[in-house]
C-alpha cells in the first residue's frame, strides 16, 4: 500500500472550476449567438465572458500548481519541503515531538521516520477546507511508510491542549497563513511555548511582513528571551524553491523559522 498524502491544490477545485470555465463560456456563446441586439444582453455577455476568464485562468493556475505539488509529478515541491522541514528537528533517546497542523500527515511521518527513537503526534483540526484530509487518513498513510511511531488527534493551533514544555521538538508547515483574525505571532509563540527548553523547532510558512510583521525583530525577542539558537532561513532563493516558483504558486514570503529553544 502506497501513501496518499493528496495534493495542496485539491482535485475538487479543478473539477468546480472545469465545469464553472465551461458552463460560463457555454453560457456567454449562446447569448452571442441569440438575434437580440439589446445592451441587457452585451451586459449579460460581457459579465459572463469575464467570469469564463477569470475561472479559466485560475483553472490554468490550478492545473499548474497540482502538478507542481503531486507526490508523483516530475518537480514534487510538497515532499521537497516536507522533507527539507524535516531534517531540522531531532528528538532525544524517548523523546517526543509535535507537529501542528499535520494535514494528510506528511510532515509528522516524515519527522517520525529520520527520528525513529522518538515518537511524533501530529494534530490538526480537519476543517471543511481541506475535508479530503483526516485522522483516518494520517494513520493509513502511517501505517503505509511503516512508521508505527506516530499518533494522530484532534486539536486547534491557537489553543494547544498541552501544558508548557511538553515537547522534545515542535514543527509546522504552511499552517499558520490559513488562520485568519489571529496574531501570526502570537501563534508561533502558542506553538514554542510547549517545546521543552533544549528542545527543536522547525516553523515553515508564509512568512511576509503584512502577515507576520516584523519577523528579524521576533527573532531578536527569543534570543533575548534566552533561546540559544535562532534563524530565519528564506526558503524562496533555491532552499525550496525559486523566487519565480514562489511568485507563480502565490508562495512568496516562505521562510523556515528555525532553532533551540
Amino acid at each position: 500500500m502506497n501513501p496518499n498524502y493528496k495534493n495542496w491544490v485539491p482535485n475538487g477545485m479543478i473539477a468546480a472550476l472545469s465545469a464553472g470555465t465551461a458552463l460560463l463560456g457555454a453560457g456567454t456563446a449562446a447569448l452571442l449567438c441569440t438575434k437580440m441586439n439589446t445592451t441587457a444582453k452585451k451586459l449579460l455577455a460581457g459579465t459572463t465572458g469575464l467570469g469564463a476568464a477569470f475561472c479559466g485562468g485560475m483553472l490554468g493556475w490550478s492545473v499548474y500548481a497540482h502538478g507542481k505539488f503531486s507526490y508523483n509529478g516530475q518537480r514534487q515541491l510538497s515532499k521537497q519541503i516536507v522533507e527539507g522541514t524535516a531534517e531540522y528537528i531531532t528528538l532525544p533517546e524517548g523523546g517526543v515531538g509535535l507537529d501542528v497542523g499535520c494535514g494528510s500527515g506528511a510532515l509528522t511521518i516524515a519527522c517520525a521516520k529520520r527520528n525513529p527513537q522518538g515518537r511524533m503526534v501530529g494534530i490538526d483540526r480537519w476543517g471543511a477546507e481541506y475535508a479530503s484530509f483526516s485522522k483516518k487518513l494520517c494513520e493509513k498513510n502511517a501505517a503505509a511508510e511503516g512508521a508505527d511511531n506516530t499518533e494522530f488527534h484532534q486539536g486547534d493551533a491557537c489553543k494547544l491542549n498541552f501544558d508548557d514544555e511538553t515537547f522534545d521538538a515542535v514543527t509546522s508547515n504552511y499552517v499558520y497563513h490559513n488562520i485568519a483574525g489571529v496574531n501570526k505571532q502570537q501563534l508561533l509563540r502558542e506553538t514554542l511555548r510547549v517545546l521543552k527548553k533544549g528542545g527543536t523547532f522547525a516553523i515553515h510558512d508564509i512568512m511576509s511582513k503584512a502577515r507576520y510583521g516584523d519577523m528579524m525583530q521576533f527573532t531578536n525577542e527569543l534570543y533575548d528571551e534566552g533561546y540559544e539558537r535562532v534563524q530565519l532561513i528564506d526558503t524562496t532563493t533555491g532552499k525550496f524553491m525559486t523566487r519565480k516558483e514562489a511568485a507563480l504558486l502565490m508562495l512568496g514570503g516562505s521562510a523556515l523559522l528555525i532553532g533551540k529553544k
